[in-house]
């Protein structure tokens, strides 16, 4: 079995499951990879099971692995969905289903996935598992994702926090940070409304949460100027993802409020 702290040798199979795609790849002990990524298109509608199935046909294209760690769009607690937005839409971006949104709820993704994996398994929120691969060590760090929608985590020290959905906070408007600044609304505002847009949310977050350093990922970070960015502020790559899925298991171990780890019966 093995634990969550550095092992040498081991080889982890990080997915990053988004909005739009399913992404993976297999990682070294020091996060790099040993295998291209792949990547395939998020299905829709995506009720729990179907998302099992598509992760179970995206691991038979990778080489060996002994462990899995998977970043999912939504509130995982002790590897159970509390909370998930995209994938209770029938469509990309479209409207809630009741009965997804039924299904979805409390479904046990990690003990499903280590079944068919057969392989020590992490399920943890997404923002969560790219942080891991982004943040520095030191002081209280933030790290905002910005793809279909607005993912957030928390460091202190290089600690990971307990996940909180802070995208869904107030903002503006009567809107959430989500709502503001998630991918359909980037589309119908444009880039340049968009990026202020970004820049009033980082200093909304900084008021409440006095971060030290925020890091912001996710695939629409491509869209900012890094330039215009505070002193405070920068980009993570958005591999980051997937190379997450090391380091997590250290920042993340067994025992720890939100761990989603499951080892196969």
């Amino acid at each position: 079995m093995i634990d969550g702290h550095k092992a040498n040798g081991v080889r982890t199979l990080g997915i990053d499951v988004g909005g739009s795609g399913l992404k993976g790849a297999v990682l070294d002990g020091a996060g790099r990879m040993l295998s291209e990524r792949q990547r395939v298109p998020t299905p829709y509608p995506c009720p729990p099971e179907r998302l099992v199935d598509e992760l179970a046909a995206l691991r038979d294209l990778m080489p060996a692995h002994d462990r899995v760690t998977v970043g999912f769009p939504g509130l995982v607690r002790d590897g159970r969905v509390d909370y998930i937005v995209a994938l209770t839409r029938r469509s990309y971006g479209g409207r809630t289903d009741p009965d997804l949104v039924r299904r979805w709820a409390h479904y046990p993704l990690a003990d499903r996935l280590a079944e068919r994996f057969g392989v020590p398994t992490k399920v943890a929120n997404d923002a969560d598992v790219q942080g891991c691969a982004a943040v520095e060590g030191r002081g209280f760090e933030f790290v905002m994702t910005l793809g279909t929608g607005v993912g957030a985590a928390l460091f202190s020290e290089g600690r990971l926090l307990p996940h909180l959905e802070l995208g869904h906070a107030p903002f503006r408007k009567g809107g959430s940070f989500e709502d503001h600044l998630g991918n359909p609304a980037r589309k119908r505002v444009g880039n340049d409304k968009w990026r202020r847009l970004v820049h009033e949310a980082i200093e909304a977050y900084r008021a409440f949460l006095f971060f030290d350093r925020i890091h912001i990922g996710g695939g629409n970070a491509k869209h900012l100027d890094v330039e215009a960015l505070p002193a405070y502020a920068r980009i993570v790559a958005n591999m980051a993802g997937i190379t997450g899925g090391v380091r997590i298991w250290e920042l993340d171990p067994p025992g720890d409020p939100g761990n989603g780890t499951v080892h196969p019966q």
